[in-house]
């Protein structure tokens, strides 16, 4: 019988939408740690810098203890000041934007293109004003931004390129991997990434200046390495040379950093071949829109398995296909509301839902699926068939 002939099978339990692949390793790695005594930043913070650093091709990786945090550090340290204009897209997370107001500077949004959802290079260049300083670009869903365009009006323009690559490792663009293209690029470690250390993010960079900047604002604008100063090689004495900030990763999370990293390919590959699966089941149905799999030469971190709905093909609403899959006991999210819709951004900036139409239009049918390295193959197969089954059961 094919799905629609017959009633998917509902799970005994319900299918989060996400879990992290942890096992033995990152238990014992984190135990040593604690037992060690030392569990704040330290010695296991920049052996994780340093095998990060070189995992992605970058001189230099600063671990803090979020994305946010390493976005937050990043503008700061390109000298991101109030009144500034910073060009980002509204298809993001909230940090994304919430990160520019910290400096009282200005989220200018341009739209996306609609294949990936990543920002439209040829809408930026209308956007940039004598205000603006920077480009954050962020790799949705673990697939990479057209960089080079990006990167030739940067240069061009003299702006600053921050990446927002909370979804994207590992992720290559033409054969590069993000992490070694702009300025400097952001990682996340939330317990929802491809590599997760609880909480926790890095920053990677080529430049001297903007890592020694993010280093010292990193731990309250100290001028040395302030975890060195309770060690026998340390001193008591140091200067605060700026106000900085507490944003430091300790040596607990990059225990568990260190014990995902090693491990972070085999988790990627078994997310590609999630997504193969889907795509596969999901490509002849003319209900659904799976996500493209990628050009030549870019590698996808599939952080996100983001399908998209035809409506007009259905006789449901998205939130009630949602609902319906829950039913089914899968988990299930949408990725994301754009930042324009927010009332923050709307009473603040006087956004209108139409004023990004390839955004607002693109996340009205949007779902996505689990999509994770902890994932059976049973699980697999009965997002699938629940997939399927509302499909079959509610199209036109």
């Amino acid at each position: 019988k094919t799905i629609s002939e017959r009633t998917a099978r509902v799970r005994d339990q319900f299918l989060a939408f996400a879990l992290p692949d942890v096992d033995e390793h990152e238990i014992d790695a984190v135990a040593e740690t604690i037992r060690s005594g030392w569990i704040t930043t330290g010695a296991k913070t920049r052996q994780f810098e340093a095998d990060f650093a070189a995992f992605v091709g970058a001189k230099h990786a600063v671990a803090v203890n979020s994305c946010t945090a390493a976005m937050h550090l990043a503008l700061e340290a390109v000298g991101i000041r109030a009144g500034d204009e910073v060009i980002t897209t509204p298809y993001t997370f909230a940090a994304t934007g919430e990160v520019i107001r910290y400096f009282d500077a200005k989220p200018v949004l341009v739209d996306v293109e609609p294949k990936y959802l990543n920002i439209d290079p040829g809408q930026i260049e209308q956007a940039i004003t004598p205000r603006t300083r920077a480009i954050i670009p962020v790799h949705l869903a673990g697939y990479p931004a057209e960089m080079d365009a990006i990167m030739e009006i940067a240069r061009r323009r003299r702006l600053w390129v921050i990446e927002d690559a909370a979804h994207s490792l590992p992720t290559a663009y033409k054969g590069r991997n993000i992490g070694t293209i702009g300025d400097a690029t952001c990682f996340s470690f939330y317990a929802t990434k491809p590599l997760t250390t609880g909480e926790g993010g890095m920053i990677c960079t080529d430049r001297d200046d903007v890592a020694d900047r993010c280093r010292i604002m990193s731990l309250h604008g100290i001028s040395r390495d302030a975890w060195k100063r309770y060690t026998a090689e340390g001193s008591w004495f140091y200067e605060v040379i700026a106000p900085g900030f507490k944003y430091n990763l300790t040596d607990v999370a990059a225990a568990m950093g260190l014990a995902q990293l090693a491990k972070v390919q085999r988790m990627n590959a078994r997310r590609a071949v999630i997504a193969a699966r889907f795509m596969a089941a999901f490509s002849s149905a003319p209900q659904l829109q799976p996500p493209p799999g990628g050009e030549p030469g870019n590698t996808h971190a599939w952080h996100l398995y983001m399908l998209r709905l035809h409506l007009g093909e259905l006789n449901i609403d998205r939130a009630q296909f949602v609902e319906e899959l829950k039913e089914r006991k899968i988990g299930v999210s949408v990725h994301f509301i754009p930042l324009h819709v927010h009332p923050y951004y709307r009473e603040t900036f006087g956004y209108q839902p139409d004023d990004f139409p390839v955004a607002h239009g693109e996340y009205l049918r949007e779902i996505s699926l689990p999509i994770y390295s902890k994932m059976s193959d049973a699980d697999v197969q009965d997002v699938i068939d629940a997939v399927l089954n509302v499909t079959a059961a509610h199209r036109r």
